[in-house]
Order: structure tokens, then sequence, then C-alpha cells
């Protein structure tokens, strides 16, 4: 992540390489900086819309080497929301690999307002480049942040980023090297400096626990399956929240066996651990007075010689069975054992996070992710998601789906019908739950981006985990 700085100087003066403005949507780009700047957007014919990014040499008058001119797609300064900003001032940052330093002016703008445009800043500037070979163009540098009165802000940005980038390289890490017992080892590396108690059942615990789902899951691959709890417990903490991540460390179907066109974006069904994980370390380091425990459910979906088959019946962490009928329906059967734990403890909230359902990116499409649960625990999400700026939308359960869950010689079966799947998929989780106050967020679309947009590139996006720390943020007072 760039060092990000704040700094009084103006933006004609300022010593950057490039120097980030904003230009307002119209007929006649409006540039909000120095004057000197209009002529250049008026010159290559800058419109404002959103993510539009134009890159020219400084004009007389500017100290920066050149200009970066990224649309808000609004008319006026008052009518950008901080995602307009965030995604704005990403895009001019994601399009700098490979720059030293730039700098952002928001002349105008409010407080609130540059917090939001550096934190879009620096969601902007990311790049996975751990396998490249030879000298790859990095993310940019360095971030001057002209202005005064957010450094708060700037440091909550740090930490909220940060975390942001650990899912993304959590995900965008491949499978061959990020298997369940090195996601745990991980998990426990990242901890390691933070007031937080980490515990790793392996697959032997997790036989004798009676943990069937996470097992069954995982028998059919070398690399056997873990479960990870985390727990950040503050003095005095007067609420608690309880996570539940997917942790599917490469997803082939199973038995079941997926399509191979996409199949190698699979390593990303494990982003639903990746930012459980990431979010209760941020809460840490945030030191909000929470308490916050992590499960990350991890096992990879193979089909070994050991593979759970269709027909198979397993018993799950509360004692109830499932007939297993697609094998490529893992994801709910690792997260009910998971849940079962992390409602033990009665937490004020339970949240799950996984990458479900295609059927979620059928019905909301590749940017939009999905939250069901109980009302206030799904209104909960939707607050929180409205202030972080990330794309939610509330989907029901209908009661008549319940039925098609009813297992033929079992309690359940791990597939209902085909029409509704990310409804029956959390109806199925529903079971595992009780009367806990709970949200579950189908994150398939938006995790994993095959397009840039904004501050995000393509890969890993880490979306989502903005939305569950503020959720957390929200328990305080």
């Amino acid at each position: 992540m760039p060092d990000i700085t704040l700094t009084s100087v103006s933006p004609d003066a300022v010593d950057a390489d490039v120097l980030i403005l904003p230009v307002l949507k119209a007929e006649e780009p409006v540039v909000l900086g120095p004057g000197a700047t209009a002529g250049a957007a008026a010159a290559i014919g800058a419109s404002g819309a959103a993510d539009e990014v134009s890159r020219v040499p400084a004009p007389a008058g500017i100290a920066a080497s050149s200009v970066v001119l990224t649309g808000l797609g609004v008319a006026a300064l008052e009518d950008a929301s901080a995602e307009d900003l965030r995604r704005a001032f990403g895009a001019a940052t994601r399009s700098l690999a490979g720059v030293a330093s730039a700098a952002i002016a928001l002349p105008g703008g409010t407080a609130e307002q540059l917090a939001a445009a550096a934190e879009g800043a620096l969601l902007g500037a990311y790049a996975f480049i751990a396998h490249k070979s030879g000298e790859p163009k990095g993310p940019l540098g360095a971030i001057q942040v002209l202005g005064e009165g957010i450094d708060a802000d700037l440091e909550r940005s740090r930490i909220v980023v940060d975390a942001v980038n650990l899912t993304r390289d959590l995900v965008n890490t491949p499978p061959n090297l990020l298997f369940p017992a090195e996601f745990a080892r991980r998990a426990q590396e990242t901890a390691a400096d933070l007031p937080v108690e980490v515990t790793v059942l392996d697959e032997k615990q997790l036989a004798d626990g009676g943990y069937g789902g996470i097992v069954g899951v995982g028998q059919g691959s070398s690399r056997p399956p873990r479960l990870v709890r985390l727990d950040y417990a503050p003095a005095g903490a007067e609420r608690h929240v309880a996570l539940v991540g997917k942790g599917i460390t490469f997803d082939s179907g199973g038995i079941s066996l997926k399509p191979g066109p996409g199949m190698e974006e699979m390593t990303s069904d494990m982003t639903g651990a990746a930012t459980v994980l990431s979010a209760l370390l941020a809460a840490a380091r945030l030191e909000l007075p929470v308490r916050v425990t992590s499960y990350l459910a991890l096992a990879e979906n193979l089909p070994g010689g050991g593979a759970q088959r269709p027909g198979d019946v397993v018993t799950m962490r509360n004692g109830k069975t499932v007939e297993v009928l697609n094998t490529d329906a893992e994801g709910r059967m690792v997260m009910a054992d998971a849940l079962v734990d992390a409602v033990a403890d009665d937490p004020d909230l339970v949240m799950d996070v996984a990458t479900l359902t295609g059927a979620a990116i059928v019905a909301l499409g590749k940017r939009t992710a999905a939250v069901m649960g109980t009302e206030d625990a799904r209104s909960t999400v939707l607050a929180a998601a409205e202030t972080a700026g990330e794309p939610f939308w509330p989907l029901p359960f209908p009661a008549e789906l319940r039925a098609d869950l009813d297992g033929r010689i079992s309690d359940l079966k791990n597939i209902g019908d085909r029409w509704g799947g990310a409804l029956t998929a959390g109806i199925f989780l529903q079971e595992f739950v009780g009367d806990a106050a709970w949200a579950h967020l189908d994150i398939a679309g938006p995790s994993f981006a095959s397009s840039a947009l904004g501050y995000m590139g393509k890969g890993a996006t880490g979306m989502s985990v903005r939305t569950v720390l503020q959720v957390i943020e929200d328990q305080v007072g």
C-alpha cells in the first residue's frame, strides 16, 4: 500500500510526479483545480463522466510533471457522494502503476469528501505482482493529500484499505500455494502482533468433533481441511459479533465437476474466509470495543479417490443429517458446521460471508451482492453497506422453498429445486443458526472482477470487507 500523507501545499506548487484533479460532468469540462488545467481538459475533450481518466503534461505554472483528470460523473461537487469520490480517485491511482508519487486535490470539497477521495486513492493503488518475473510495475508509490483536518480519517483509511488488500492478496494467491493448512498458517501469522486468540482444528480434530460438512467436502483432496477460529475480545466489550467465512481454497465441484471454462477463477472461492479474517484484524487494529469472533471454514473441493459422492449422507456439527445430491453445493456444507459453533457463543449478531451461488449472480449481476437473513440483521448490513459505499440488495426467504430441502433418507438435502438457488442456499444455512440474529452475504458476483471499474482492477476486489467492518463499527455505542 502506498505511503499516504497530508499536506497543506497548494495544487499548483505540490512536488509530485502526478497531480490528480477531479472534473465535473458538463458540456464544457469544469476542472476543480488551478485555472491552467481547464485548457488541457478542453484540448482532450474531457467530459467529467464517471471512470473517465486522462493523463496530460502539466500546463505552465504547475509544479507536478503531469496531471491526471478524473471524472466525477456529477455536475456539481455538492452532488458527489462519498462513493463517487472513491471511484473517481481510485480509477486515477489505478492508472498510475509504476509511478513514484501523486498528489490528490479536491478544491472546494468538504473534509468528509476529501477523506473519501483519499480512501479511494488508496483502494485504487493496488497491484498483485508476487508471481511476476523481472521488474513488473508495482502500484503507485506514495500519495499526498492536499488539505487538512482529516488525520484521523486517513489513519482509519490506512487500516481499512490494508484489510481490503489482505483479502485481495489472499484471493489472488494461486490455489497450489494457498491450501487449507497454509491459509490457517497465514491467519496465525497476520494475527500474531494483535490481541487475537487463534485456534486451528486439523482434520482429525474435525472428524472427532463431528464436523461432517467440512470433513466431507475436504476428503477428496490430499490437502486436508481446517477450521480456524479467531477471537478478538477487548476488555469491556458490550457487543459480540460472530463472522463465518466460506474458505474453499479451490472448487472443482468435486465429483459433480464444474465445466472447464472459467474454473481457474475458483481460486476465489475462499473470499468469504479472507473477508472475515481481514475484518476482524482491522477491528483489532482500530481497537474497537466490540468482541469479534471469526470462523474460517477451509477445505479444497477435489474429485479424488476418497471424494464425497452424490448420494452420501453426512452428519453435521449440530447432529442433523444431510444427503449430498450435488458435491458442487459444498460451500453451504462447510459454512453450516462453522455456523453451529458461531451461534453457540450466543453473539449479538452473526454474519456469514460466502461466494455461495451462481444464482446470486444471475439475479443481481457481477457488481451487486445479496444479503438475506433475519429482518433486523439484514437491515443492519444494508445500512452499513450504504455507509461503506458497497452495493448490496436484500433477497427474501420464501417459506414454500423450505420443503424443497427435505431429505428423502435424511433430515435435509444440500440442494433444492433449480429455481431460486441463492434463496434455497440461504434457507439451508438458516437450519444451523437457530434463533440468532443472522445475516447471510452472498458475494459470488462482486468478489472477483473480470473487468476493472473505479478503484477495483481485474481479479480479487475485496468487496464486502468495508461493509462487514462498518457493521462492527456500528455496534459501538
